[in-house]
């Protein structure tokens, strides 16, 4: 009797492949290429937020070093007369928080298509003069917004050109950097609503009354709110006509010759490619827009009754104004957490989804067949048919 015996597969029994470690040489020059960056970044961004960090935990007051044998620990106190204290501390922080909050929720998604909209039309290769309107619509991101903020104090005055273009209408317009009225409880007055509900009026979160977290921007935010929208389209722009050209124009070839118009073309094709800049944007512009500063401080300083003041400025204020630097640096960094938890949540929400099973069976080539053959041909479907 003979006995058979096989040879071990050569592609079951080999071995990976060892991973060669670098020469320890090149680790250390590696780091030592890196170092320098490394101590710039320690010592310019890690240490001044530790420093930030520790004063927000201390009851420093700007006199001195804060690492001084006076200077106190007193644990999260600063944090909690900012999100419960019940004080002025409190509601100046809630009102900060839904004056930011509304102009966040207004600016991002109206700069973000109205860039996608200009970028979409500087890049049509019928367009004349594409790099005019590309050069036109950037200028404004490349102002200084100290000035631009005064020209826009010039141009929304009582007297000034916006109230004017509505006079030639019949309108009379606001005074709007003086009005605090929020424009969803101007909206509700034209119906004669002057008050909420008690359910809205009689409870409050940090130290604010639902009925005033639900006013909406001020008259006055919503001037801040065209002014941010006018200055950073433009930069979003550039950013949507780099990725509009870096697609490739086959998938639109053959979504047109599947009879496709131009707006499923956008929304089917071009869109769902546009994702990682859309992130990109989204985010970029969530960042900028929960840190507006330097137009509140040169235009109204938080006027009219506070309608204006955001988290930025009134950790600034609290800090160089009102010598409460421990204060100011708990709002700096509960601003961070809110930006942070935000940033994920945009993330999560714009993730890459996988195709469902109900739309993967329209496109099953098996069913496709079957449904074929079950259809009475026509000369509609026998045309389709031969084009297939």
């Amino acid at each position: 009797m003979t006995t058979i015996t096989h040879a071990p597969d050569a592609a079951t029994t080999a071995r990976p492949p060892r991973r060669h470690r670098p020469p320890r040489r090149n680790g250390l020059a590696g780091w030592l290429f890196t170092a320098p960056t490394l101590v710039i970044l320690g010592l310019f961004l890690l240490v001044p937020v530790l420093m930030a960090l520790w004063v927000s935990f201390s009851d420093w007051n700007g006199n001195g070093s804060p690492f001084a044998s006076g200077v106190h620990f007193i644990g999260g106190q600063n944090y909690k007369s900012l999100l419960s204290g019940g004080g002025l501390a409190e509601t100046n922080f809630g009102t900060s928080l839904r004056n930011n909050a509304w102009y966040v929720i207004f600016v991002v998604p109206i700069q973000t298509a109205v860039a996608l909209f200009l970028a979409v039309m500087v890049n049509r290769a019928v367009l004349r003069g594409r790099g005019f309107f590309r050069t036109a619509f950037y200028f404004p991101s490349v102002t200084s917004s100290v000035a631009i903020t005064v020209l826009w104090l010039f141009l929304f005055s009582t007297t000034g050109a916006v109230n004017k273009a509505l006079s030639f209408v019949g309108l009379h317009g606001p005074n709007w950097f003086n009005d605090p009225d929020g424009i969803v409880h101007l909206f509700l007055r034209l119906f004669g609503i002057d008050n909420g509900p008690a359910a809205l009026t009689q409870h409050t979160a940090l130290g604010v009354s639902w009925w005033d977290w639900f006013a909406g921007p001020s008259v006055a935010m919503s001037a801040f709110i065209m002014l941010a929208i006018f200055t950073t389209s433009g930069t979003f722009m550039l950013l949507f006509i780099a990725a509009l050209q870096n697609l490739g124009t086959d998938v639109q070839e053959a979504a047109m010759m599947d009879g496709a118009n131009g707006w499923q073309r956008f929304w089917r094709i071009t869109l769902p490619q546009l994702r990682p800049t859309l992130f990109t944007v989204l985010t970029l512009g969530l960042i900028g827009t929960w840190q507006i500063f330097d137009q509140i401080f040169t235009g109204t300083k938080g006027a009219p009754s506070n309608t204006t003041v955001s988290p930025a400025y009134l950790s600034y204020t609290s800090a160089f104004g009102n010598q409460q630097w421990g204060q100011g640096a708990a709002i700096a960094f509960i601003l961070f957490v809110i930006i942070i938890v935000l940033t994920i949540l945009q993330r999560v929400i714009l993730r890459e989804r996988g195709v469902s099973r109900r739309r993967t069976r329209l496109y099953d080539p098996a069913r496709i067949a079957a449904t074929d053959a079950m259809t009475p041909a026509t000369p509609a479907t026998r045309k389709e048919s031969d084009r297939r």
